[in-house]
């Protein structure tokens, strides 16, 4: 927004005596508790956020200690632009210097180690790949940009795979994309487009991770934490260990209000009434729900359980009422939404990190996702900055890796991945790194892998058309709204934090009448600039001044090129 629109707004009648209640712990509901606090001037003891889990944070976990081992689930990519992210850490202080914010401190990390990939890809058991250009063809480039001009209504619930021809999965530029942002061939090609749009201003630097932002420890660490602390000392009322079954709503004269919800808490069922002055906002779905995880010589086994925690409560609420989306379209085929994760815990060790530098040429933190090429299982690894976690020993290192092809077998280990143990994971990575002949030593300074299986991880990726995914504010509606992943936030794209924070300024801005504008997402795909710079990366002309470029050529799939 101008700083116009930077205002404190005006506090809603009766705000001292309305209560909220977030369902759902995760990073939408703690930043719609800080809006409603800082620009809805909500008491704060008048926030509950209801949370089944022991802990906070949802996705954007990080726990364990150097004895046990280490484990994350994954951390969301963030960049300049996360303009809601940006305005919610601006107001959050620093857990080391109350006179800092998280912003602050995470702007300076990121001058100071920006992270810039010397080694993208590698093959060949360790070897480095050319990843200098995208190595799109113009068929390629062409395809791109006119995904660029078709509207999402025109391309419905078509599939990468069905929009894109075969040459397209054999370009860098499919590797980069589908390894950063986790698509698969069968998911939603306006999921790409929205993508491309939200990113394009980062296409330039995509071979090398030019842009992509990172934190001083786990994404738990260094932005829950904080956040959560802030609450707390406020006044945020958490509770834990309550897993809501269902929500009542009034349903006369064309409103929607919420009167209650149900849920059990140490195995009592309960119901919390709700005024109609109140506010409820529902995280509908969870990426990480029903997370199974193992250890080193354990495999994490996928739980299919009909119990989809906040999915089943969606399906129950949407079975109510139009309007308030189709969860089914999401939540209902999990070897479409699955992949597994593991965390690799290393104690003194002196092999692994030290060739992981000398192969890429990236300190710790300041190289992003390496991708193997060659890989039956499309395994990828990061190695973070160190420590990751903010307990953890100086002797102690922790690496991360994901796969996205989870049935197939292993180039080294003859078994699906999903079979596989932590152990076993690991050594098929050491293999793929060139560590073939160093395993038998580096597991002697393993303390754990620890593998996460998550059903839905990339659910929110499913070919769906308008109206599966339900509006923030569902027409109608006088005190409820969605929040998270599975609300539909215009032109944003999912699997980011700033989605889930995005959806929550809307919807506390929106349920109180807030004079206050939501920050509009950054517009990159309007800037003649970007189209130019992403014209010539696509069409591999960075090399090739501008005087040289056909206009025409320059233009193809622009707006501009619309326009004129």
């Amino acid at each position: 927004m101008g700083n116009y629109q930077r205002i404190n707004p005006k506090a809603p009648a009766d705000i001292e005596r309305r209560q909220a209640y977030l369902l759902g712990g995760g990073i939408a509901s703690l930043s719609a508790a800080e809006f409603l606090i800082r620009d809805g001037h909500m008491p704060a003891k008048n926030i509950h956020i209801v949370e089944m889990l022991p802990v906070e944070g949802g996705s954007m976990d990080g726990a364990g200690t150097a004895e046990e081992g280490y484990t994350a689930r994954g951390g969301r990519e963030i960049e300049e632009h996360f303009e809601c992210f940006m305005d919610l850490f601006g107001s959050v202080p620093s857990l080391t210097n109350a006179d800092r914010t998280v912003l602050d401190e995470f702007r300076e990390l990121n001058l100071e180690e920006p992270i810039e990939s010397h080694c993208r890809i590698v093959s060949g058991q360790g070897k480095k790949g050319d990843f200098s250009s995208l190595g799109l063809s113009t068929e390629n480039a062409l395809e791109l940009a006119r995904l660029h001009m078709l509207s999402e209504e025109k391309l419905g619930s078509t599939t990468i795979e069905q929009y894109f021809s075969p040459s397209f999965f054999q370009t860098n530029f499919w590797f980069f994309w589908a390894t950063m942002f986790a698509f698969e061939k069968w998911h939603s090609v306006v999921e790409v487009k929205r993508y491309t749009e939200r990113f394009m201003h980062l296409i330039g630097g995509l071979n090398c991770l030019k842009g992509i932002l990172h934190t001083e420890y786990n994404q738990y660490d260094s932005l829950i934490l904080p956040l959560v602390t802030m609450l707390k000392d406020q006044g945020v009322q958490f509770e834990y260990g309550c897993k809501v079954t269902d929500i009542d709503f009034d349903l006369n004269g064309g409103k929607k209000t919420a009167t209650a919800y149900h849920y059990i808490q140490n195995g009592s069922e309960k119901v919390q009434k709700i005024q109609g002055s109140d506010v409820v906002l529902f995280t509908n779905g969870s990426m990480t729900q029903n997370t199974t995880r193992g250890s080193l010589n354990k495999p994490a086994v996928i739980n299919r359980s009909d119990d989809k925690g906040c999915f089943s409560v969606w399906e129950k609420i949407a079975a109510k009422t139009d309007g308030f989306g189709h969860p089914e379209k999401f939540c209902s085929d999990i070897d479409k939404s699955k992949w597994l994760s593991f965390t690799v815990t290393l104690k003194d060790d002196d092999i692994v990190f030290p060739y992981l530098l000398n192969l890429t040429g990236d300190k710790p933190g300041m190289g992003g996702l390496v991708t193997i090429k060659d890989s039956s299982w499309f395994m990828s690894w990061v190695v973070p900055k160190q420590p990751h976690f903010i307990n953890q020993p100086e002797n102690v290192k922790v690496l991360w890796a994901y796969a996205l092809n989870l049935d197939v077998e292993g180039d080294y280990i003859k078994k699906t991945m999903s079979d596989c143990t932590g152990k076993e994971m690991f050594e098929e990575l050491l293999f793929h790194m060139g560590l073939k002949d160093k395993i038998p030593q580096i597991l002697t300074h393993t303390v754990n892998v620890i593998p996460s299986m998550m059903p839905y991880i990339t659910s929110q990726f499913m070919p769906r058309v308008a109206g599966d995914r339900p509006e923030v504010i569902p027409a109608g509606s006088t005190n409820f709204a969605f929040v998270g992943q599975f609300a539909e936030v215009p032109q944003d794209c999912v699997f980011t934090v700033e989605y889930s924070v995005r959806s929550a300024m809307m919807a506390v801005y929106g349920l109180l009448n807030l004079e206050k504008v939501v920050e509009p997402v950054y517009p990159s795909q309007y800037d003649v600039r970007v189209l130019a710079s992403a014209a010539k990366t696509c069409l591999n002309l960075n090399n090739v001044p501008l005087k040289d470029i056909p206009l025409g050529k320059l233009l193809a799939g622009t707006e501009l090129a619309k326009m004129l």
